[in-house]
């Protein structure tokens, strides 16, 4: 049993400790003076502000604080820095980062961010609660205000549309809830129509998780005007980040929900998004920053939340309520602005001090739970490494060796032309578009043409060796040679996918991953590039540096082959996310949504 270094103790259990070194009686153990304070519940900057801190929480407050200054103190002088609370993402997948909890707190904390709201949901469809279990218990080992959140789709849908790795319903979301409070509330709930329609699963979950007294988040990827956002804000939802237009934001606000804007590595919505506050003039208490999905080369060369609150400033939000979407918002959305959010007498201290201008967010230091745990962009803070245990390793299980015919696409004619559904990439957004295209059938097979740019895509079923396979085509990938990348990273219920030109590549790319047990690898003629995941074929035990280093690899291995999307790894690998519009494949077969809602669908058309 590991023990937790950054202790996070109850404002109750503080009280006393507090009162008197806010006196002056009992001396502080941390004093940052002379700084600007980035007050985001007023929204001001105050000068020449002071900030005295017993133990883990913040205990004065003002321009004066030397009274709490004690031969032991710790002193940081803010002359030319702004204090800031640390930096909340408000809807994060951490496994999308291929990091261990404990590598993206490396990762991020340098970055400004001190917390943030996760849904390892990636985990538990491989998982179940146990994946869900190990995430929280290394959370607890590193200096982040993690809170976790309780998978609401496991699978996303329905089991006749995708097989995933263990199912989680009502009795498991009560049961994650009760492992203490960082266990914030009920993940991002997929199903919209099953919640829509009254499907007794996902009413079940939100009942349980209400029950809790603890918050429900949404993905709504209906129209913003549809009738049935309401219908759906009535089962209790009350935060969304599937939003991607200002109308979107508008529609979710008015109906009492929080509007997260999102931008990950691989879907920028922010741009779009923030015109409901600069075009359309809506308050912006119930608007957050948010990631999302976030890749380690993202991390290591953009930033995290830094970057975002950054862009949403470019964007013509204001510095301050730029920085209230990303602090005292969230803390509110979830419901616990007494512990985070905000630098006042009380709070957590969660703190970041800033260089230069307020809209650069150019971090410096970090202050995480009272401690400094960053300086100038490194780490000034170590803990224990957690191991995962052995049932979160060889979870890649296939019946035999993936041969190149798994890959043929058989035709309803022997010869000639004929219209195939064809899964349509969008770069930059989660979205897909359903489009038709002429395929050609040889000797009753299909047989690609390059001037098309047409790859074939699989979806092989890995957690139980049910054989379930399920083959079709895909357009906007931009392979220009014969190539093929397989993963194991295929949201959400995370089975085997494998894209490409060539059977015979396609084959070797995904042997290569099963052989690795999880992970990602890229075949080419030229070479082939790997990039091992063995921790439920998710992420990696692998410092974050390497990690993110593999990473670039891939992408340059892409690039090579012609696939020049941005953050093209992590696109692709939402291209079996079958709750996303419009068109995506499962081991069962393509699946698409629609306003209708969500159905299997032939690849050919009839």
């Amino acid at each position: 049993m590991i023990i937790k270094q950054f202790a996070r103790p109850a404002l109750a259990d503080c009280v006393k400790e507090l009162v008197e070194t806010a006196r002056g009686d009992l001396k502080a153990s941390l004093v940052i003076q002379n700084g600007s304070l980035v007050n985001v519940v007023s929204g001001e900057i105050l000068q020449g502000m002071s900030v005295a801190v017993q133990g883990s929480r913040i205990a004065y407050v003002g321009k004066d604080a030397s009274h709490t200054i004690g031969p032991d103190t710790e002193v940081i002088d803010a002359s030319g820095q702004y204090i800031a609370p640390g930096l909340l993402d408000g809807h994060c997948h951490i496994e999308s980062t291929q990091l261990t909890v404990a590598e993206f707190a490396r990762a991020v904390l340098p970055l400004g961010t001190t917390g943030g709201f996760f849904d390892a949901h990636e985990i538990s469809n491989v998982l179940g609660l146990n994946g869900l279990k190990y995430m929280l218990e290394e959370a607890r080992t590193t200096p982040l205000a993690a809170y976790m959140q309780a998978p609401s789709c496991v699978p996303s849908t329905s089991p006749e549309l995708e097989t995933t790795g263990a199912y989680i319903g009502p009795d498991e979301v009560a049961e994650a809830l009760s492992w203490g409070n960082d266990m914030i509330g009920l993940g991002e709930v997929m199903n919209f129509p099953g919640v829509v329609y009254g499907e007794e699963k996902m009413l079940g979950e939100i009942e349980a998780t209400l029950r809790a007294g603890k918050a429900v988040d949404g993905h709504f990827t209906w129209a913003a005007d549809d009738w049935r956002l309401p219908v759906y804000a009535a089962a209790g939802v009350t935060g969304d980040h599937e939003c991607v237009t200002k109308e979107d934001v508008q529609e979710r606000i008015r109906l009492g929900m929080y509007a997260k804007m999102r931008q990950g590595s691989a879907w920028h919505d922010v741009a779009e998004t923030i015109k409901a506050s600069t075009e359309l003039g809506l308050d912006t208490r119930r608007m957050m920053l948010v990631t999302d999905d976030r890749s380690s080369e993202s991390l290591l060369n953009e930033g995290h939340m830094n970057y975002v609150v950054r862009l949403a400033i470019s964007q013509g939000v204001k510095p301050v309520t730029a920085f209230q979407m990303a602090t005292i918002n969230t803390a509110e959305r979830f419901g616990v602005q007494r512990d985070v959010g905000s630098i006042t007498p009380g709070s957590i201290a969660d703190i970041i001090l800033l260089d230069g201008r307020l809209a650069d967010v150019n971090v410096h230091t970090t202050i995480a739970a009272g401690q400094v745990v960053a300086r100038e962009g490194k780490m000034a803070a170590a803990w224990d490494k957690y191991q995962y245990p052995q049932d979160a390793l060889g979870t890649v299980h296939l019946e035999a060796d993936i041969q190149a015919d798994h890959f043929v696409i058989n035709t309803p004619v022997n010869e000639g032309e004929l219209k195939a559904r064809i899964i349509q990439v969008t770069e930059n957004h989660v979205e897909t578009k359903e489009v038709f295209k002429t395929v050609q059938a040889e000797s009753g097979q299909v047989i690609l043409s390059q001037d098309q740019d047409v790859c074939k895509i699989a979806v092989i079923e890995r957690h139980h060796r049910t054989g379930n396979k399920a083959v079709a085509l895909v357009s906007g990938v931009g392979f220009n040679r014969p190539a093929a990348i397989a993963m194991t990273v295929a949201h959400d219920s995370h089975n085997l996918m494998v894209i490409g030109t060539d059977d015979h590549l396609m084959a070797d790319a995904a042997n290569r991953v099963v052989n690795m047990q999880g992970g990602v690898a890229v075949v080419t003629h030229e070479g082939t590039t790997e990039f091992p995941l063995p921790i439920a074929g998710l992420m990696s035990p692998e410092p974050f540096e390497i990690v993110a280093s593999q990473s670039e690899s891939i992408s340059q291995a892409l690039k090579a082959a012609g696939c020049c999307l941005n953050n093209a790894f992590m696109t692709l690998s939402l291209l079996a996310l079958v709750v996303i519009p419009e068109l995506r494949l499962s081991d069962k077969g393509l699946v698409r949504i629609s306003a209708n809602g969500i159905e299997l669908v032939p690849l050919f058309e009839q």
